[in-house]
């Protein structure tokens, strides 16, 4: 079974939560390690769409995904034995995401939403290769996450503020690929399962 798995890494993550953005983060980490990046931005539409999600649900799950990501950077800086390079890169991510945290939190009672609280999570690494390999995953895994969740925001204002903030994740995938040594744009574009075969492979996942 683990040489079917496409991201071994990402099946290691642990996420604990019982909000309806924590469970749709956890399949979208469980799809990708499974079935590979070409279904989580499809999985993460299908998801929200099924539970006629408004622009707070869409800003929470986008808030679930920087408190994993904020968490990543954090347990890296405390857990992983990193080069000063590389630690230094996770300390401005980790710094990065906090701030989408504190953006996207006040976003949320702008609009007279209530911001859900970050899950706990753990993460499979001890070393700098460990997390290199892990980083990558998980930072795809989140750029991918967002791209499915932007057509479900109907404020404009929103999904300029989302956009923002996904162009950065963008960078900071290039990036630990760069350390990882490998391309930072492998491809022009990302591939995408169709819906039926995204809809077929992330059956165990999406409850209707």
């Amino acid at each position: 079974m683990a040489e079917n798995i496409a991201s071994p890494e990402l099946a290691g993550v642990e996420v604990h939560g019982v909000s309806r953005s924590a469970f749709i983060a956890k399949g979208a980490l469980a799809a990708s390690a499974v079935y590979g990046l070409g279904t989580v931005s499809p999985f993460v539409s299908q998801a929200l769409a099924q539970g006629k999600s408004s622009d707070v649900d869409v800003l929470n799950f986008a808030l679930t995904l920087e408190y994993l990501e904020t968490a990543f950077y954090e347990a890296a800086n405390k857990q992983a034995k990193l080069s000063s390079k590389t630690k230094s890169v996770a300390q401005k991510f980790g710094a990065e995401e906090a701030a989408h945290v504190k953006a996207l939190t006040q976003a949320i009672k702008s609009v007279g939403g209530k911001p859900v609280s970050a899950p706990k999570v753990s993460f499979p690494f001890k070393d700098e290769a460990s997390f290199l390999k892990l980083a990558v995953a998980f930072e795809d895994t989140g750029v991918s996450a967002y791209n499915g969740a932007a057509p479900m925001l109907t404020s404009k204002k929103v999904l300029a503020a989302a956009g923002s903030i996904v162009q950065i994740e963008a960078r900071h995938a290039a990036v630990v690929r760069l350390l990882s040594g490998q391309q930072p744009a492998p491809q022009a574009f990302d591939k995408t399962l169709s819906k039926t075969q995204v809809l077929q492979a992330v059956k165990p996942f999406v409850k209707g």
